[in-house]
């Protein structure tokens, strides 16, 4: 386990090995990222309490609208208020999640945020956290919505980057404050990821009960390399468990 606050470059070691290998018997992205957030969630820890330091974790990816399935498609059009959907337009995808509730703990029951369709700039702007997650990566929004061909043979090579908020409280960065931010007590909020090889983005965000310090932002960066080792392995598919209603094999 690992004291969030003190997360040290031993503790990165560890645990970016730890996240490494969950692919191992994994038969889909959906699994290697349920295996990722729980295993977060379960060893960062607040020493005060010896319980869990986050309230919530979450692995999101990018996926075409055309390829999720009917109940993903489904929560994607809820959000735009039966707007017209290209097959073609990324929805941030909510893979895996773990908490403090129970129902933080099945991705279906997530609402508003199982598939989160980004239309164009124009939308990704008006959501800050989004917003704000993908240029604190270092990468431009039409590089998320369309990915060029230059940019996916750009992505082995490419660094990695935080998302990184160290006072959750009152950040215009953050939504539901009332309704999460206060009640959960979260204090900051960690975003770590970067681009598959597809050109798909992949995020982790951890909404952190204890103070986060910049150091320990830092070290995520390097943890975000071995996790994308283990969910390109699926990057081509099969990306959804079998069984959770969800397409298995994207489009190549």
């Amino acid at each position: 386990m690992f004291d969030l606050e003190k997360f040290s470059q031993s503790d990165m070691y560890r645990c970016a090995i730890a996240v490494r290998n969950m692919d191992a018997e994994s038969k889909s992205m959906e699994e290697t990222a349920d295996r990722i957030v729980r295993y977060l969630y379960q060893n960062l820890i607040d020493p005060k309490t010896g319980k869990p330091a986050c309230a919530l974790v979450r692995f999101f990816k990018t996926h075409a609208y055309g390829e999720l399935s009917t109940d993903l498609q489904d929560a994607a059009q809820a959000i735009l208020k039966g707007r017209t959907l290209l097959r073609a337009t990324k929805c941030l995808t909510l893979l895996a999640t773990a908490g403090d509730e129970p129902y933080w703990n099945i991705r279906q029951e997530s609402k508003g945020h199982q598939a989160i369709p980004l239309v164009d700039e124009d939308f990704v702007y008006r959501a800050p956290m989004i917003l704000q997650l993908i240029q604190q990566f270092g990468l431009e929004v039409s590089a998320v919505i369309d990915p060029s061909p230059t940019l996916i043979e750009d992505t082995a090579r490419m660094n990695f980057n935080v998302f990184y908020v160290p006072k959750a409280i009152d950040s215009p960065y953050i939504p539901a404050q009332k309704e999460f931010v206060f009640p959960y007590k979260v204090q900051s909020v960690l975003g770590f990821g970067g681009m598959l090889p597809s050109g798909n983005l992949f995020a982790i965000i951890l909404f952190s009960k204890v103070a986060i310090p910049s150091e320990t932002a830092g070290l995520f960066k390097w943890i975000s390399a071995y996790i994308r080792i283990a969910a390109a392995t699926f990057d081509r598919g099969p990306v959804f468990a079998k069984g959770s209603q969800s397409i298995l094999t994207p489009s190549r």
